[in-house]
């Protein structure tokens, strides 16, 4: 299956712990390039999230990011009643001992310790947001999956273009060659040289071997093939196709530049638009 390097997937995840929202982005890169960010209390997540993502990726440049809030009643403080007593029961003797003073409330809630905020299971909750990446990764790589297919069938659809073009030389060739051959014989009659049927044969031979591009166009049918057979495989391919577009340029330039017909220079001109086209698709393949 063709992957595509750009591709985008968002979800939100909301529990008795707060809510969690994961949000990965990638576009085309040479290579596999992951940026996180992270809130701080989760930077630990950093490598388990690396990993993950060389497990599942290729190529591409991806970001990856996470927000998080806190449940609303995170706020909810607990009185630690044992130390509470203690302090009041110190503060009235001190108050007895002294003759004067009064008990503040506020005071012996200031004191440290008296007053906490329940604490998360921060262990917990790192596990429930790795859940949650996970589904978000898989929906992400699904979503390369979708685009690869679509860039596929509009790469499939060029080699179609192709092989209709490869079809419309091959078939104008040999009215070429013969245009060709009596515009020589016309010269010659014009200027009155007269040469060896030997020599003529031999001329006439070397002016269908620059024209003639049959070699060409079985090399561009055999590059059809071999996409054809790169697409179908699938998998990690981008490279391998980028390839593939250089040696479809290597022919389609050496066709342009034996063309003698308007047909055929039009049909070298289509070619290399084609090609053009594959190549900024397959850019974007993994």
């Amino acid at each position: 299956m063709i992957h595509s390097m750009t591709a985008y997937a968002r979800r939100e995840f909301k529990g008795d712990w707060g809510t969690a929202v994961w949000e990965i982005r990638s576009v085309n890169q040479r290579y596999l390039e992951t940026y996180l960010r992270l809130p701080e209390q989760f930077r630990g997540l950093e490598p388990l999230l690396r990993e993950r993502f060389r497990a599942s990726l290729e190529r591409g440049k991806v970001e990856c990011g996470l927000r998080f809030e806190g449940p609303t009643d995170q706020a909810q403080l607990h009185v630690n009643e044992a130390l509470a007593e203690q302090l009041i029961d110190s503060a009235l003797w001190v108050i007895d001992r002294a003759g004067q003073g009064q008990l503040n409330p506020l005071d012996v809630l200031r004191w440290p310790g008296v007053m906490a905020a329940q604490e998360q299971d921060m262990d917990a909750l790192t596990q429930t947001l790795l859940s949650g990446f996970d589904q978000v990764l898989q929906e992400f790589i699904v979503a390369r999956q979708s685009e690869g297919e679509k860039l596929k069938a509009l790469i499939e659809q060029r080699l179609e273009g192709i092989q209709v073009e490869v079809a419309k030389v091959r078939e104008q060739m040999p009215a070429v060659i013969a245009w060709q051959r009596q515009r020589l014989l016309d010269k010659l009659a014009d200027a009155n040289i007269e040469l060896e049927s030997g020599r003529l044969e031999q001329e006439l031979l070397l002016m269908a071997q620059r024209i003639d591009v049959a070699e060409e166009l079985d090399r561009l049918e055999t590059h059809i093939g071999e996409t054809h057979k790169i697409l179908k495989k699938g998998g990690a391919c981008g490279r391998r196709l980028d390839f593939m577009m250089q040696e479809f340029n290597r022919e389609s330039n050496t066709l342009a530049s034996k063309s003698i017909n308007a047909e055929v220079t039009q049909s070298a001109v289509e070619l290399k638009v084609l090609i053009e086209q594959m190549r900024e698709q397959i850019q974007n393949i993994e």
